[in-house]
């Protein structure tokens, strides 16, 4: 059961918001529209790097058609990641107590893939509050047209607009970690869990686009601070990749599309099939108490 999510935080002032009509307000006026598709823009100008920052519309819609390939596809095609959203779904719920609500923030949520998967993971069991946040407005509009069950905001990881020690989980994915903000939004207790890429994470593409390879990152990462280790699981399994189509979809979601020469896309833009290793670290790590460890100070007000 997927319940509204009551925790946003003006990002102005760091004050709470509350939903008023088609807006949400905060108690010294400043105000924001919920945009027809359902998202709601917390994304304050002053705290873009350019002018549309994030993933392209693009990319965005190059993602949901390689993570989500539709009711067409068929019960024996269920997604080329979905054992990684199984294994984020788990992670994330693992010990929640039946029946006891809990509130999750996607920090870094594309088009809203692993958040629909918990969703459907929770069921009746875990009733949820969710919240999508990603500083791409296309992936976020996409996200909130495919599904109304969460709440999808346009933000920034460096100024998350969630009020102070109110989230069960944060999830980020890929993504670009701020972990004293994590740590911040955390109540005592609740869990961070981050997922990147592993060594061999597409290897055979990236052998295909560059003339080499970078060293191996270590394989044991550091609980960050504020924060104390729990569990690291590692999912892998070869994919293999059907017609130029959906290797180039792949190709263009990931940051791959843009580090690559023009001699390494057409290299793969040339390939009809390829089977790539899928190699994916998920680290967990619990937020501890105030008294263990020092408390990330307040979200700035930005005027």
């Amino acid at each position: 059961m997927i319940t509204p999510f009551q925790s946003l935080a003006c990002p102005l002032d760091g004050e709470p918001l509350q939903r008023d009509g088609a807006a949400w307000r905060c108690a010294a006026g400043h105000s924001f529209d919920i945009a027809r598709q359902g998202y709601i823009n917390l994304l304050p100008v002053q705290s873009k790097r350019s002018r549309d920052p994030g993933d392209s519309k693009e990319m965005v819609a190059a993602r949901h058609r390689f993570l989500d390939p539709g009711p067409g596809a068929g019960p024996c095609q269920p997604g080329p990641y979905q054992p990684i959203a199984a294994a984020v779904s788990r992670a994330l719920l693992a010990d929640l107590a039946p029946g006891a609500a809990a509130s999750c923030l996607d920090a870094g949520c594309g088009e809203g893939y692993y958040l629909r998967q918990l969703a459907a993971a929770a069921g009746e069991r875990h009733p949820l509050a969710l919240l999508g946040l990603d500083i791409s407005k296309w992936a976020v509009m996409a996200a909130a047209k495919q599904d109304k069950r969460a709440n999808w905001v346009v933000g920034s990881n460096a100024g998350l607009p969630v009020q102070t020690g109110t989230l069960d989980r944060v999830l980020c994915m890929f993504g670009f970690p701020v972990h004293a903000e994590f740590a911040r939004v955390l109540r005592p207790g609740g869990e961070l869990l981050l997922v990147d890429a592993g060594p061999d994470h597409l290897r055979e593409l990236r052998e295909i686009i560059y003339p080499a390879l970078k060293p191996e990152r270590s394989a044991n990462p550091r609980a960050p601070d504020g924060f104390t280790a729990l569990a690291t699981e590692n999912v892998r399994y070869p994919l293999q990749l059907a017609g130029a189509a959906q290797i180039t979809d792949l190709l263009a979601m990931t940051p791959h599309l843009y580090r690559a020469s023009a001699a390494g896309r057409a290299r793969a833009a040339a390939l009809s099939a390829l089977t790539v290793t899928v190699d994916v670290r998920l680290a967990r790590f619990r937020r501890i108490a105030a008294s263990s460890a020092p408390t990330p100070p307040d979200m700035p007000p930005l005027i």
